[in-house]
């Protein structure tokens, strides 16, 4: 008998043995691909498009800055305060999800991003709160979640009983939520939300008034979209982080409105957030598109006072508070808090 004939003979029991493995295996793999298929990727929304023409602005290497009269509500009374938007392009680290310091990260970990503080000060009797909301707005496809999307919030409080921090950091299909206080019944958490992937955040509504944040909403047009409610609200109202429903609307003709900075025609968007406030936003119709005033229902008021172009990190020196005449601003007093 010839080699080949014998060696078949002794290897037939074994083949039919590796024959049932592979089938078992081929199964298998046609299984998980029919989950993967039932389970597909988000899609990815289209965003606003951020090209030349955006660059040349917002690329200029400086942050814009304005001044705004508050009123907000504390302690079941309106507080009169003064608010500062901070708005700058920045570029991010996608691992570490903070400013990317040149040279320092491969470049495949980086994508550029829109930063909007939002700093509100006011007094509540003899004390006064300090807060910071930051939101920093994808301006590119990140995580599955596509440009003029949140990638990370973050809200910090100081007020004489004690000091708070919470951020949110958006993935794929999840965010991640860290929270640390200084009040016994919040202390330290951490927690994972399922997050849409057309998901926006409350606290980034200021970017959304001014087209610099998904969803694209045409004038006389209106969207739904799930929205993540503000951390702001998280901590001092004493309220669990939700995702929820929104309705965004622009209006299709401009209104006039008088602010402190002076008389301008405005584009007027709302935001209707379910079970909670509705925001109403006058943007200024011209470049460069500030945020002249806003409302919320539970009685939120700021009007804009003055604004300006400036690279603010480099006027630290005595001196450097004299620009905050060209925010409407001007310099604590002595023996302030």
């Amino acid at each position: 008998m010839p080699l080949s004939s014998r060696s078949n003979e002794r290897t037939r029991p074994g083949a039919r043995r590796l024959s049932r493995r592979l089938l078992l295996l081929l199964g298998l793999l046609l299984a998980a691909c029919v989950r993967k298929a039932a389970d597909p990727a988000p899609s990815v929304e289209r965003g606003p498009e951020f090209g030349d023409a955006f660059w040349q602005r917002w690329g200029d290497g400086r942050g814009e800055l304005c001044g705004y009269d508050l009123e907000t509500p504390r302690y079941g009374a309106i507080r009169r305060g003064v608010a500062v938007t901070i708005v700058v392009t920045e570029t991010f680290s996608n691992t570490r999800r903070v400013k990317a310091d040149p040279g320092r990260h491969p470049k495949r970990d980086e994508f550029p991003v829109m930063k909007l503080n939002l700093v509100q000060d006011f007094s509540t009797g003899i004390y006064d709160y300090n807060l910071l909301t930051s939101a920093f707005v994808a301006l590119a496809p990140v995580n599955g979640r596509g440009s003029g999307t949140p990638t990370k919030v973050s809200f910090s409080a100081q007020e004489w009983c004690g000091h708070t921090y919470t951020q949110l950091l958006f993935d794929a299909r999840y965010a991640r939520y860290d929270a640390h206080s200084y009040f016994d019944d919040e202390a330290d958490s951490a927690a994972s939300l399922a997050m849409p992937a057309d998901a926006q955040s409350e606290d980034a509504l200021l970017a959304w008034a001014r087209g610099l944040a998904a969803p694209v909403v045409a004038p006389g047009d209106s969207t739904e979209r799930p929205l993540a409610g503000s951390l702001r609200a998280v901590r001092l109202l004493h309220r669990p982080l939700a995702v929820t429903r929104a309705w965004f609307a622009r209006r299709a003709a401009a209104e006039r409105v008088v602010v402190p900075a002076g008389t301008f025609d405005a584009d007027v968007s709302t935001v209707r957030v379910a079970g909670g406030r509705t925001w109403t936003f006058w943007v200024e119709r011209d470049e460069p598109h500030r945020v002249l005033q806003w409302t919320a229902s539970d009685g939120e008021h700021a009007r804009l006072l003055a604004g300006e172009r400036l690279a603010y990190w480099k006027l630290n020196a005595p001196g450097g508070e004299a620009w905050l005449a060209k925010l409407g601003l001007r310099p604590r007093g002595e023996r302030m808090p």
